[in-house]
């Protein structure tokens, strides 16, 4: 199983940015896709960005032009840069492999209110 842990969330106003990290515990880091999920109270668990070992990238239409997901192999590590937040975007983030999933990290809380 891969392990994951999740930081750089945050209590941020509306219009605000945000750069979460994944680092991954994954000996072989970049041969693997991995994903950026986030679950808000009352909703299911939502994929919202995705990059591919060879970088290929995809978004859910509600953050495209706003949220960017980024790799380091050498860290294996992923990033999700966050800009012009919205109160909607408030969620745990969670990081983790295309289904079938690896185990779930704690995440990291996500909170944009004025």
């Amino acid at each position: 199983q891969v392990q994951f842990v999740e930081s750089g969330g945050g209590l941020v106003q509306p219009g605000g940015s945000l750069r979460l990290s994944c680092a991954a515990s994954e000996s072989r880091f970049s041969r693997i896709s991995i994903a950026w999920y986030r679950l808000a109270p009352g909703n299911r668990r939502e994929l919202v960005a995705s990059i591919s070992w060879s970088g290929d990238t995809n978004y859910t239409d509600s953050v495209k032009g706003r949220f960017t997901i980024a790799r380091d192999n050498a860290k294996r590590t992923v990033f999700l840069q966050m800009n012009s937040l919205r109160p909607e975007d408030t969620a745990v983030y969670y990081c983790n492999l295309i289904r079938p999933y690896s185990s779930w990290g704690q995440g990291t809380q996500v909170t944009v209110s004025s």
